[in-house]
């Protein structure tokens, strides 16, 4: 773990500015941008530190991006560092959401204008298929392949085929983990 007072302010800032900025298409588009700047960049978390807090994070209510901006940010500056990153991320984001979404909605119906909404969609596609190979390779390190492909074939088959809502197979993997623990931990006592 990066030290607080190794962490620039205008660092943080730049990092969840870019994040904020460039995450067209919301969290899907802003995680893979955070993880070039917090994994790559700056060297603030590893991969796998990257891939066990977007776990966690998803398992709690709220948008992602500023979920992983307030986080990340306390992580590595402490309580400035999170009100930075929170900050950075969310403040030029709703000052261009409305004027940019005001905009979009007087000339949605301009050809010009449906096609760039549009050509958005690919991008982030493309954006989501690396990070679901770096999560599938990270699952790999930590539990092997035929345990990762075995978890995501169930996860697939109980997320798609069964239409089980996403909250309810997080809550499972959560007992699932956390009940062998308590179980140890009360025992001990």
């Amino acid at each position: 773990m990066v030290k607080e007072q190794g962490v620039k302010s205008v660092d943080l800032t730049m990092a969840f500015f870019r994040a904020g900025m460039l995450g067209f298409g919301g969290g899907p588009a802003v995680i893979p941008i955070m993880q070039r700047d917090v994994v790559e960049r700056y060297s603030w978390m590893t991969d796998e530190e990257y891939g066990d807090t977007i776990a966690l994070a998803n398992t709690m209510p709220g948008p992602i991006a500023t979920k992983l901006a307030g986080y990340i940010g306390y992580r590595v500056a402490g309580l400035r560092g999170c009100v930075i990153a929170l900050a950075a991320s969310v403040i030029p984001t709703v000052i261009l959401m409305i004027l940019l979404l005001g905009i979009l909605q007087n000339y949605k119906d301009v050809p010009w204008v449906a096609n760039m909404s549009n050509a958005v969609v690919p991008v982030v596609a493309v954006m989501l298929g690396v990070l679901t190979w770096n999560f599938i390779q990270q699952s790999e390190k930590a539990l092997g392949w035929s345990r990762a492909i075995l978890l995501i074939a169930i996860s697939i088959l109980l997320l798609e085929v069964l239409g089980l809502h996403p909250a309810f197979l997080i809550a499972a993997l959560i007992l699932l983990v956390l009940v062998p623990f308590i179980k140890r931990t009360v025992s001990r006592t």
